[in-house]
């Protein structure tokens, strides 16, 4: 099920990431600190866990900007622990996308897009996707690559120096695949952890 704001029940850290992605927007100038923005992401994702919240595949559907995110870094006895958290620069436009397949949202079956634009360059890579709503779990795979420069088309094909994988993409192993794990999903914003270990939030593009 997805969850509306005002149901969920830990409204500090909600409110933090409101307005995060508000501030982000341009809707208002008291954007929280990165500090507190990191310290909401991990506050949500516990609570996700928590109360076992499911959420389907269509309302990730549409285009997403990337308001911020968090590297990782590693810790002594090889662990991995949350880097500083980042506002992405407006100079840097970073967006994803979701797509169903015909008749398939049911099924999480669908595309996915990761464009960044830095002035007139613009990198796209696309490929499918399949989404496990049992664990809010978003598996991708990108093939192809798309470059632009000044709205032209410099390069589209295969990924470089990607080689193709054998098989149905669906029926692969999510072990074998790169994946977001969502645990907050709004009409107007979402969050998630990669499988490197960051976290990220992205605003509805309208």
């Amino acid at each position: 099920m997805t969850v509306e704001l005002a149901s969920t029940p830990a409204s500090d850290f909600t409110a933090v990431l409101i307005q995060a992605a508000t501030a982000f927007q341009g809707k208002r100038r008291d954007r929280p600190t990165t500090e507190a923005v990191v310290k909401a992401l991990v506050q949500a994702e516990k609570a996700a866990k928590k109360a076992h919240l499911l959420y389907s595949f269509e309302p990730l559907l549409g285009e997403w900007q990337l308001c911020f995110a968090t590297g990782t870094r590693k810790v002594k006895r090889g662990g991995i622990a949350l880097g500083k958290g980042f506002y992405v620069p407006q100079l840097a436009v970073a967006q994803i996308s979701f797509q169903a397949e015909a008749d398939a949202a049911v099924l999480g079956r669908g595309s996915i897009g990761n464009q960044v634009k830095v002035g007139s360059v613009r990198l796209r890579f696309t490929g499918p996707a399949h989404y496990l709503g049992k664990k809010n779990l978003l598996a991708f795979d990108f093939t192809h690559l798309q470059i632009s420069v000044l709205g032209r088309t410099a390069y589209s094909g295969a990924v470089p120096g990607r080689k193709p994988k054998s098989g149905d993409f669906y029926s692969r192993s999510v072990a074998q695949l790169p994946f977001f794990a969502f645990f907050l999903v709004t009409p107007t914003f979402i969050a998630a952890r990669g499988r490197g270990g960051g976290l990220a939030l992205w605003v509805k593009m309208v």
